[in-house]
């Protein structure tokens, strides 16, 4: 026992206790000795002072060492007590062995009984501490056991691996027992390993313990109710004098976990991206299979290369910049650049790197995907549009010019000569005036929707309205409260506007507009005017077609512009009261 042992000594005699603990402390260095000469003061001291043993004589006033014995017990049931008397019998040893006493010793002359008592304390002693330690060490173990996830085991090193011990979550992984398993009534190898396990595993064991005493192990189980599931499961053999007893090891379920890389698994062979690893120093580490169907090769032969031969030279210091910078900040990027494929030519690749700090790959996570496509859509779009800001630019300026010219002209002719030819001349120029300003309103709105922004939408509704000449026509909003919509508020104003516009040309004086909201998601724009022909509504957005001999016909194709470019749907049919009702549909409106 580690430090002092100390040693409470109840005597009626003081001499003799005196004595007595002048001698156990000469022979041994470990104890140190205090002395009782009546059991209270013992039990008195007992509850004051730590002890780690009592030595006790039997015979003493109005009791004796058993009583004094039974006395202690009940405060400290486990404390060494030992009964050193010098009347011995076989019933009071009787008794006292009864009574839980830990050793008994009969006093003798001489000082050679001394050093028994000495040697008995010391022992007394060391048991018990050993007995403590053991009883943490138990107590700790079976606190590991129980808040491990899965199963601590010690069985049979036999084919059906008979378990001769079994704790942990044993019911809720295996639908069974551990008394089941315990006993017999449910076998391992027979009830709960899987039938297609079972020679695969006893070879993996078999190879493991051969090789360095340990396994490792993934395998299934089949639980009472019939299900199937994953365990992981590592092991090692017990020996004792170089013959193999037993095997124990812990087990545990992976099935979710299994599930997941299965799914993973099938995702990265089945994706069209590729997704990779790339080390520090910028070489393909690993690869998913899908490298050689994006780019032609295949992982092995990619791996090992650096990654900057095969970009395109004209991007190849700038992607180089970029992922020196993911590799000094750990910034998280996302790239756009050119890499050359397996025939040689070059692809259009979008990859986005990770940043590694919190995972345990030695490289960095690269997600990439072929968008070829959509660059030379991009490109095909930005020809387009160069195009268009010509012809408007064309329209605006040089045809604007033109019929500037010819109005002057007509307004000349008109000073000089009466003529009814000369009012449908300028019928036709208002006409042409008209259709350039729709034309640039068309193509304005074929450019990209702008930044936008939660719009109040009863706030918007009336400002369009108030740039139109409506005559005696009344607009009206039958909004329960303010609704809004995600959009570019000057393209709702264009769409609104054009709504409003065909209802009051197509309606009488006394028109009524309305505007309101859908559940769930869209608003309408309605009147009470003539209507359109069920014939005619399939037709109404399309560009140039108009019911009146002075429109243009691109009002209402603006509107479904407008619509489709925030990805709203746009559709018409009859109002209540006969007019003509617009819905625009897929808005979500914001709480």
């Amino acid at each position: 026992m580690s430090g002092n042992i100390r040693v409470l000594h109840v005597d009626d005699d003081p001499n003799l206790a005196d004595v007595a603990s002048t001698v156990l402390e000469r022979e041994s260095e470990e104890l140190t000795v205090e002395t009782a000469t009546h059991p209270d003061e013992g039990l008195d001291q007992l509850g004051s002072k730590p002890f780690d043993c009592v030595v006790s004589d039997y015979d003493m006033p109005d009791t004796n060492g058993i009583q004094f014995l039974e006395a202690v017990r009940e405060n400290h049931p486990d404390l060494p007590f030992i009964l050193f008397t010098g009347k011995g019998s076989e019933e009071i040893a009787s008794e006292a062995i009864s009574a839980g006493v830990t050793d008994y010793l009969q006093k003798e002359s001489g000082i050679d009984q001394y050093a028994v008592l000495a040697n008995r304390i010391q022992n007394a002693a060391d048991a018990r501490e050993s007995e403590q330690m053991l009883e943490e060490r138990t107590r700790r173990l079976e606190t590991l056991i129980s808040t491990l996830p899965g199963i601590v085991y010690r069985s049979k090193n036999q084919p059906d691996w008979p378990m001769e011990a079994v704790e942990g979550e044993v019911e809720e992984l295996t639908g069974y027992t551990a008394e089941e398993l315990e006993s017999g009534s449910v076998v391992w190898g027979e009830d709960v390993l899987h039938p297609e396990e079972r020679e695969r595993m006893w070879a993996a064991v078999q190879e493991g313990l051969a090789r360095d005493g340990t396994f490792e192990v993934t395998y299934q189980i089949q639980t009472r109710d019939g299900a199937v599931r994953w365990m992981w499961e590592r092991g090692r053999g017990i020996y004792d004098n170089g013959d193999l007893e037993a095997l124990e090891g812990f087990i545990t379920d992976i099935t979710e976990r299994k599930r997941w890389a299965e799914r993973l698994d099938a995702y990265i062979d089945n994706t069209s991206d590729i997704l990779g690893i790339v080390s520090e120093d910028g070489t393909f580490a690993d690869l998913s299979p899908s490298s050689e169907h994006v780019l032609g090769y295949t992982p092995e032969e990619l791996v090992g290369d650096s990654v900057f031969e095969y970009v395109h030279p004209a991007d190849r210091e700038w992607v180089g910049s970029e992922f020196a910078d993911l590799v000094e900040t750990g910034t998280r990027k996302r790239i756009e650049y050119r890499f050359q494929d397996a025939d040689g030519s070059y692809l259009w690749l979008e990859s986005v790197a990770s940043d590694r700090t919190e995972s345990a790959l030695s490289g960095y996570v690269v997600t990439t995907r072929d968008i070829t496509d959509r660059k030379e859509r991009e490109h095909k779009l930005l020809t387009q549009n160069e195009k268009l800001d010509a012809f408007t630019g064309f329209v605006s300026h040089d045809l604007r010019n033109a019929l500037n010219v010819a109005t002057l002209r007509l307004d000349l002719a008109t000073q000089d000569v009466e003529s009814p030819h000369l009012d449908n001349v300028a019928d036709s120029l208002d006409r042409m005036e008209q259709l350039i300003d729709d034309l640039l309103v068309f193509a304005d709105q074929g450019t990209a929707v702008g930044d936008t922004e939660a719009v109040d939408l009863a706030e918007l509704a009336p400002e369009p309205w108030a740039n139109l000449d409506t005559a005696g026509a009344t607009l009206e909003l039958a909004f329960d409260d303010s609704p809004t919509i995600q959009a570019d508020p000057s393209r709702v104003k264009s769409l609104l506007e054009n709504l409003y516009h065909n209802a009051v040309e197509h309606g009488d004086t006394d028109t009524t507009v309305t505007v309101g909201t859908l559940d769930p998601d869209g608003f309408y724009v309605e009147d009470d005017g003539v209507g359109l022909a069920v014939e005619e509504r399939d037709r109404v957005f399309e560009a140039g077609y108009t019911t009146k001999d002075d429109g243009t016909g691109l009002g209402l194709a603006i509107v479904e512009q407008v619509a489709t470019e925030h990805g709203w749907d746009i559709d018409v049919t009859e109002s209540e009261a006969g007019g003509a009702r617009f819905e625009i549909t897929g808005v979500g409106l914001l709480d």
